[in-house]
């Protein structure tokens, strides 16, 4: 999570806030980002029990308006945002014309004709470059607000009982990966039942010199709940118990949606062609050669990013994420292995230094909460 030492940093709105509550600072995806405050077992530990407050300013907000909104979005990216009613959204990718990964990406539609496209921090440019380029010759608009956009996210058990009396938006009526716009603690604001930590949670969009604000309300609002701030470190090990990939680790420009478990994703047959159909088509048709799994490391050692995963005959495949488990309290990871090693209860070993550690393929994802 390091930025080379002459790299210019971005600062979010809040960057202030974070050097006051002695937040450790790190170069991430471009950005001065927190890490950690108090540590990333007891942040991970108040997401999973109560509830944690996030500083995700970095991420990119863009808005595709238009009478074509929709037709544009449905020929540049493998979803169909056509289908998503207004106030919903849904998790989607942008490919390239090969069917590798550009960034995966989650879309509101706010409007009959206006969307809001989310990227991660480290692909923005590039998904708006993209962007810009694809909707050309479409009836519809790019505007990049990441910029001057503040994203404040609240996850966690106790996330709804904080916020609703903050906001005007009725969170009951909010169901998961819907957005709703209203005001928080009398601020404008979108309001989406979204996050990346395998808690309920929401996140909360607002004018960029507003995040301080929305930031403080949360946290006072939130002392009785024991809400605390949390960083990058707890948002890694949250989001890999819930099995949700990282643009980097488990996805990128050389992997496609189907290795990686998310063809589910990819709409072949919706109206209309879009950037990367031949290849992922021909993709479904033939198979991949590689399959995104969990691992439970069941040896000792804990299994991280670029480690060789072994059968009897060698190497099979690669560590992608790991960690221990704070909340399973044993080592878990993610890997791409070989097809015929997916199956739950298949043994493998993975080598962490130099040792060959024995681990369990299991089924995705290693948390689930309970509805």
């Amino acid at each position: 999570m390091t930025e080379a030492d002459d790299q210019p940093l971005h600062e979010t709105a809040l960057v202030d806030i974070h050097r006051s509550l002695d937040a450790r600072l790190i170069g991430f995806a471009g950005w001065l980002m927190p890490v950690q405050y108090a540590g990333i077992v007891d942040e991970h530990r108040a997401v999973r029990e109560r509830a944690g407050l996030f500083d995700l300013s970095h991420m990119g907000e863009l808005f595709v308006d238009g009478p074509a909104a929709g037709d544009a979005l449905a020929a540049a990216l493998v979803s169909d945002p056509r289908t998503l009613a207004i106030g919903r959204a849904h998790y989607s990718m942008m490919c390239a014309e090969d069917g590798g990964i550009i960034d995966d990406l989650i879309v509101y539609r706010l409007a009959e004709d206006r969307f809001l496209v989310v990227a991660n921090a480290g692909n923005t440019p590039l998904v708006s470059d993209a962007l810009a380029d694809r909707l050309g010759g479409w009836k519809a608009v790019l505007d990049d607000r990441s910029m001057v956009t503040s994203l404040v996210a609240i996850q966690g058990p106790l996330a709804a009982a904080v916020l609703q009396p903050l906001t005007t938006v009725n969170l009951s009526g909010l169901r998961y990966y819907a957005i709703g716009e209203g005001t928080v603690a009398g601020i404008p604001a979108l309001v989406a039942r979204t996050g990346y930590t395998g808690e309920d949670g929401f996140e909360v969009f607002v004018e960029w010199r507003r995040g301080p604000d929305i930031w403080s309300a949360l946290m006072a609002a939130g002392v009785d709940a024991g809400v605390i701030p949390c960083g990058l470190g707890a948002r890694d090990t949250l989001r890999l118990e819930a099995g949700m990939p990282l643009y980097g680790n488990e996805l990128d420009r050389t992997t496609n949606p189907f290795e990686a478990g998310l063809g589910r994703v990819v709409k072949l047959n919706k109206p209309g062609p879009f950037v990367g159909r031949e290849a992922l088509a021909r993709v479904a048709e033939r198979g991949v050669s590689r399959r995104l799994v969990g691992l439970v490391v069941t040896g000792r050692g804990i299994a991280r990013h670029g480690y060789p995963v072994r059968d009897a005959a060698g190497v099979t495949g690669v560590v992608t994420s790991g960690t221990q488990s704070p909340t399973l309290g044993r080592p878990i990871a993610m890997a791409y292995v070989h097809p015929k090693h997916e199956e739950p209860g298949t043994i493998l070993a993975v080598e962490v230094r130099d040792q060959a550690v024995p681990a369990e393929v299991v089924a995705l994802p290693f948390y689930r909460r309970a509805r």
